[in-house]
C-alpha cells in the first residue's frame, strides 16, 4: 500500500476520485482509501502522517523518489495525463518516447508528489497469470 500525506484531504479525494477516476473505498473521515490495480492508495492528513512516523513536516522540493503507474498502451498515457491536467495536475513532463523504448509523462499531485506515467513494452502491467 501507498500512503501520501496530504494538505487538503477533501481536494485530494476529488483529484483521485473525480478527476483520475481511482475507485474509492468506504474509508473512515480521516483518511481515504483508493483501491488500484494490485495494490491501494491512501491519503492521510500531511502534518498527521508525519506526527505518526515521528518525523518532522517541514521541508519542500524533490522528496527523492517518484509513484510509477504502467498501463497498456501510449494511447492510455495520454489519456491518464490528459485526465490529471484536467484534475488540476501540473504536467511537469509532457509524454514521450523513452531512451529505453517505452513512452511515459510525469505530473504532481495537488500535493507535489511525483506520478510518472507509463508504457512499458516490454512487459504486461496487468495481473499474473500465475
Amino acid at each position: 500500500m501507498i500512503t501520501l500525506g496530504v494538505t487538503d484531504l477533501e481536494k485530494s479525494i476529488q483529484f483521485y476520485e473525480q478527476g483520475l477516476g481511482f475507485p474509492k473505498m468506504d474509508s473512515p473521515p480521516e483518511v481515504a482509501f483508493f483501491t488500484l490495480n494490485g495494490t491501494w492508495l491512501g491519503l492521510f492528513g500531511y502534518q498527521d502522517l508525519a506526527d505518526d512516523a515521528l518525523v518532522s513536516s517541514v521541508g519542500s522540493g524533490f522528496k527523492g523518489f517518484a509513484l510509477a503507474h504502467n498501463v497498456a498502451s501510449s494511447d492510455e498515457v495520454n489519456t491518464v495525463i490528459e485526465k490529471a491536467k484536467s484534475a488540476g495536475a501540473n504536467v511537469t513532463k509532457e509524454p514521450e518516447t523513452t531512451s529505453w523504448g517505452g513512452y511515459c509523462g510525469y505530473f504532481e499531485d495537488p500535493d507535489g508528489h511525483l506520478w510518472e506515467i507509463a508504457h512499458n513494452p516490454f512487459f504486461w502491467p496487468g495481473p499474473s497469470d500465475t
